[in-house]
């Protein structure tokens, strides 16, 4: 373990009334991925309970699958705005950021470990947003009288990779070792940020640099797992020589650095008093090995073990050759273990976040097609309970009626999943010839009834000089649907609810387009970012958020797009265009007519 802050005492004082938000993230553990909420409901605002226990047992507000934890391990409290952590006397302890602690308070950043489960806590500990760096920082520009710099160097961005690049192996001196250092911590720190596809890819790198900057014959990273034992998880062999055999590692040298947190260089275990005679370093005729521990920032992760493969007989006959593995080697493989281990810990992070936000996105969709889906059936139940009566009392106006609603939820049913299955499908429209206005006067035909249910005008205006088109019929009407849909609906109960759709070429491009038009109440600014966003609706319990999203996904898969104009108490305007000819019929017409936009 690390030591945490310098005191982790709490501090006198209070604050205001505001209770921030805080989250507890399990990034090791058993339970990575889970997240937990502290305080206000994110949504709601409804403040959270004061105090949260967390432990094994069923009764605790944060349940850990760890058999190490206790049932009532510690307690999470909020005292005026600080968030306090308190040990109830738990068998193995709290720990933050590798101290124990019986109480402390929590900070933005802190980790938590209980038993094999680290959290992260993350907290936004002020009531106001940090000012915009925008309302701190101004350009001068270059005629500007307080603008008296004047460039006097420049080194090209790639120069330290030059200089580095120069270092010459023939000279060892102190100053090429140095050198040769720093070149292998920078490209391990460009290995670091690079994109790896997976820690496996990214450790193996490292452990081959480090082969190569020690010149060793051989390497391996052992890294504890969830139930604390070290594990091989990367080998290497310097020029891939002894690949198809074994690597014996000493359990001495690995146990000495797991247990005192240090690093450690042997040349020759008979003369170290550290490991008795007759170990197994002396077994597998290893005449040296550096071994280093990869301490991140709360927990020992793992060691880093080198070592050279020069037979003990050849040892015998030259006792007197020099030492392959210097203390230089040795700082240097402290470094690369520091920076492995910060790799690690970083890659469970990130692979916890994302489960997290994996997790809270299916969270999502469940809650809102269930809620959906449950108001279809009250539809339904509704239809249903009318035609029951209808056939009971022999009256075929209710019969009508009945049917009329269970007919009305079954195309909702209908419409959810083909806007399910579109979204969730990634195809390659089927591009033919079709007449857009032939499209779109389907829908306003189809959608004619519901705007006369709502007390809306629904008025096509199709350009009468549109040219040919090549489109997905299909997904260019589904799209429309859904955007007068989205129309009717808002201006639904509107005294004179008026919407319009029109078609036409957008003027001066080869673009045709579909523009839905109403009158409504506008959408709100601060809306429109995320009005394209899946299962973000404006429309409360009646809609799915999943209609502009599925939309604007038909529309890029035609190379177009969708536009909004709309400003509060002015009406919205949905624009759908797309190019008119795609790639591959660009013959199909060479004349082009530009219709009103």
């Amino acid at each position: 373990m690390i030591p945490g802050r310098s005191s982790r005492e709490p501090v006198s004082g209070t604050r205001d009334d505001f209770v921030a938000q805080a989250t507890l993230l399990v990034i090791q553990g058993v339970d990575q991925g889970s997240r937990f909420e502290l305080g206000p409901d994110p949504a709601t605002g409804v403040p959270g309970p004061p105090a949260v226990s967390v432990g094994r047992g069923v009764r605790n507000e944060i349940r850990v699958l760890d058999t190490e934890v206790s049932r009532q391990h510690a307690l999470i409290r909020n005292e005026n705005g600080r968030w306090m952590l308190s040990d109830r006397n738990s068998a193995n302890g709290t720990f933050v950021n590798g101290q124990q602690t019986r109480l402390c308070e929590l900070k933005h950043g802190d980790q938590i470990q209980v038993g094999r489960t680290v959290f992260l806590f993350t907290t936004t500990d002020e009531p106001r947003a940090a000012e915009p760096a925008s309302n701190r920082v101004s350009f001068l520009a270059p005629d500007h009288p307080d603008d008296r710099s004047h460039i006097i160097a420049a080194v090209d961005g790639m120069s330290a990779q030059t200089l580095l690049d120069r270092t010459a192996p023939a000279e060892r001196s102190d100053v090429a070792q140095s050198l040769a250092s720093l070149q292998t911590l920078y490209r391990i720190s460009e290995e670091a940020a690079s994109p790896y596809a997976s820690l496996d890819d990214l450790m193996r790198r490292i452990l081959d640099l480090s082969i190569e900057a020690i010149a060793a014959d051989r390497g391996c990273l052992l890294l504890k797992d969830p139930n604390g034992h070290l594990v091989p998880w990367a080998f290497g062999a310097r020029g891939g020589r002894g690949s198809d055999d074994r690597m014996p590692v000493s359990r001495s040298i690995v146990d000495y650095v797991m247990q005192n947190g240090t690093g450690v260089r042997t040349s020759d275990a008979r003369t170290d008093q550290r490991f008795e005679p007759g170990q197994s370093i002396v077994q597998a005729g290893i005449r040296e090995a550096i071994c280093v521990p990869l301490q991140g920032r709360v927990d020992l992760l793992g060691v880093l073990y080198l070592d050279t493969t020069t037979p003990s007989e050849k040892v015998l006959l030259d006792p007197s050759a020099p030492h392959r593995f210097t203390d230089a080697h040795l700082r240097l493989l402290l470094a690369i273990g520091r920076q492995s281990a910060l790799a690690v810990e970083s890659s469970r992070y990130q692979q916890a976040l994302v489960k997290a936000e994996r997790l809270a996105a299916m969270g999502q969709t469940i809650a809102v097609l269930s809620h959906h889906i449950k108001n279809i059936l009250q539809g339904v139940r509704g239809g249903s309970y009318l035609i029951d009566m209808g056939l009971r009392d022999h009256k075929e106006d209710l019969l009508r009626k009945g049917w009329a609603i269970v007919e009305k939820n079954q195309n909702k049913i209908y419409h959810l999943v083909m806007d399910m299955l579109t979204f969730s499908k990634e195809r390659k429209p089927v591009m033919q010839a079709a007449d857009l206005n032939a499209t779109v006067a389907d829908v306003c035909e189809l959608m004619q009834s519901r705007a006369e249910e709502c007390g809306v005008i629904l008025t096509a205006d199709l350009s009468q000089v549109l040219p040919p088109a090549m489109f997905d019929a299909e997904n260019i009407h589904r799209a429309v649907l859904n955007i007068v849909t989205n129309a009717i609906d808002a201006v639904e109960g509107m005294p004179e609810g008026q919407v319009l759709v029109r078609t036409g070429q957008m003027q001066g491009t080869d673009h045709v387009y579909v523009a839905v038009s109403d009158n409504g109440p506008g959408i709100a600014p601060e809306q429109l970012p995320r009005l394209f966003n899946i299962f973000e609706s404006t429309k409360g319990a009646r809609g799915t958020g999943l209609g502009l999203a599925v939309s604007q996904k038909i529309l890029r898969e035609h190379g177009g797009e969708i536009t909004v104009e709309s400003r509060p108490g002015s009406g919205s305007r949905f624009v759908l265009s797309w190019p008119r000819l795609d790639e591959d019929h660009r013959s199909l017409d060479g004349q082009t007519r530009v219709g009103d936009t």
